[in-house]
């Protein structure tokens, strides 16, 4: 059974000129915070979890949960889009934008997500579980996404029964997620941990307190650009408060980490530093071919170039947007149209050269 086809009202060569807030680069510790994500998994009472649930089934669920949050959000307005006959191409983009899961995006039957205008909320619909709420803030605002989450949570709780067990929480089809339900993530660029190879100090570290250390897509994908996704593993027996406590502490004892080693790469070696960027730099505005791989690795280093005062004319908010932009589905849709790999590359090396041929180094 499908939703109705005009469900998918987004424009989605729109919506990849633009980014989301989280891109703005503004928020609290944005040079080294991407982003802050809360997370909660729920599902409806009274039917069966999504891998057993009939079509049927899955269907009165989207339109359940369409129907709790109405037309807008946190007073934003929502957009509601079918993935069921979401193209492969604009899948893709939404997960490139971190809108939806390569679940979501891949699964089949009855599923849908709702995004805020600015992006900053999403609701996945017939995912893992039958709801998966999200709320993403630029830099390191933890609070701030979990007082959106829950009040988000409880709107659509009024009107969609939770299934709920009053010893173990809220039930999920994964164990790790029964309890709360929750999820508390953080992105964050780490250049100057991984150059001096302490990273896999930070793996180590969380994992004795149960966090995990991911790629930038999340669970099961790789680290690319130096960017890394820290979040609690486990949420039954601790108190959402709890988690995202554990999760600040950590995440704060890293900002300190990699500030400390930015800073005596720069004192102890400033010329390889910046002949690093002026390098990254100088190949970024004058490629005529480059890989998505290539480019996030040498956006990166123009990202830490920012910070330390090696280029000019050049702000956060244009980097992060870059790194979403080249990606593979964004770059065709800007395009107009499909491209092979090696057309990709090429129109990527060029896009990459309007945007920041008008910067120069410091």
């Amino acid at each position: 059974m499908s939703l109705e086809p005009g469900d998918n009202s987004f424009c989605m060569a729109e919506l990849a000129r633009t980014s989301g807030e989280w891109l703005r680069g503004d928020g609290p510790e944005s040079d080294i915070v991407i982003s802050s994500r809360v997370r909660l998994a729920r599902n409806v009472a009274g039917f069966a979890f999504v891998t057993r649930a009939s079509a049927d089934a899955r269907f009165q669920i989207v339109q359940m949960v369409k129907a709790a949050m109405h037309d807008e959000i946190q007073h934003r307005p929502v957009h509601h889009v079918n993935i069921e006959t979401l193209s492969t191409l604009d899948g893709q983009m939404l997960m490139e934008r971190q809108l939806i899961s390569r679940e979501l995006a891949r699964g089949e039957g009855p599923r849908a997500v709702a995004i805020s205008e600015g992006e900053r909320h999403s609701v996945m619909i017939n995912e893992e579980d039958h709801l998966r709420i999200q709320v993403l803030h630029s830099g390191f605002a933890l609070d701030d996404c979990w007082m959106e989450c829950d009040a988000l949570d409880d709107q659509i709780e009024e009107a969609v029964p939770y299934a709920f067990h009053p010893e173990l929480g809220y039930l999920t089809a994964c164990p790790t997620n029964v309890g709360t339900g929750i999820r508390v993530s953080v992105m964050v660029h780490l250049p100057a941990l991984r150059l001096t190879r302490e990273i896999q100090k930070v793996h180590q570290a969380a994992q004795k307190i149960n966090l995990a250390v991911r790629g930038l897509y999340g669970e099961g994908s790789q680290a690319m650009g130096d960017f890394y996704q820290i979040s609690n593993q486990v949420t039954l027996g601790k108190s959402e408060q709890q988690l995202i406590t554990e999760v600040k502490e950590v995440v704060s004892n890293i900002i300190g980490w990699e500030r400390r080693v930015r800073d005596l790469l720069v004192r102890d070696k400033r010329a390889e530093l910046h002949d690093q960027v002026a390098r990254a730099f100088g190949v970024l505005t004058s490629a005529r071919s480059i890989s998505s791989e290539e480019t996030m690795h040498l956006l990166s280093s123009l990202r830490m170039g920012i910070q330390q005062g090696l280029i000019d004319n050049l702000d956060l908010a244009t980097v992060n947007e870059l790194f979403i932009h080249t990606q593979p589905a964004h770059l065709q849709t800007l395009h107009g149209e499909t491209l092979e790999t090696a057309e990709r590359n090429a129109v990527r090396a060029n896009y990459l050269r309007k945007r920041l041929n008008s910067s120069s180094l410091g």
